[in-house]
């Protein structure tokens, strides 16, 4: 059963929009926000050739990325408006090889708190009209305070 989770910040979604906007890496990958709750987010990302490794199924280093930053997006929207969050722990478990037309990513945090938070994400690939899960991953973020993110800035 999911808890209901409450966010410090009323304009969350504003923060969450900017994460999947402004990331060069993320819009580079194609990744686009889906929804976001308070507690929860999902992506979606269409696939093209650059998406593969060698053999052609999705690169790990694409699903990861996926998992990571809806899990941070998700962990994003319980946070006040002058925090951050930073990854500093995960584990991921690939299923099975993904190919197929789209990744889509479901993030929920399992337990949000003030310094540090828990998100499960769940990335899936739709082929030919069937869902299937590639991937399972559990990671700790980190809730910073802006001011000191910014201070490692050159």
């Amino acid at each position: 059963m999911k808890r209901l989770m409450t966010p410090r910040n009323p304009n969350y979604m504003q923060e969450v929009k900017r994460l999947f906007s402004s990331a060069p890496f993320i819009t580079d990958l194609g990744m686009k926000l889906v929804s976001a709750d308070p507690g929860q987010c999902r992506s979606r990302m269409p696939l093209t050739t650059r998406h593969q490794q060698q053999d052609g199924f999705v690169h790990a280093g694409a699903i990861t990325t996926m998992a990571d930053h809806t899990a941070g997006a998700a962990a994003a929207t319980l946070i006040g408006a002058d925090e951050i969050i930073l990854s500093v722990e995960f584990k991921i478990n690939f299923l099975r090889a993904a190919r197929g037309e789209v990744l889509e990513c479901r993030a929920d945090v399992v337990k949000g708190g003030r310094r540090l938070s828990i998100v499960e994400s769940e990335v899936c690939c739709l082929s030919n009209g069937k869902t299937t899960l590639v991937s399972k991953a559990l990671l700790t973020m980190a809730v910073v305070p802006k001011t000191a993110a910014s201070a490692g800035k050159p």
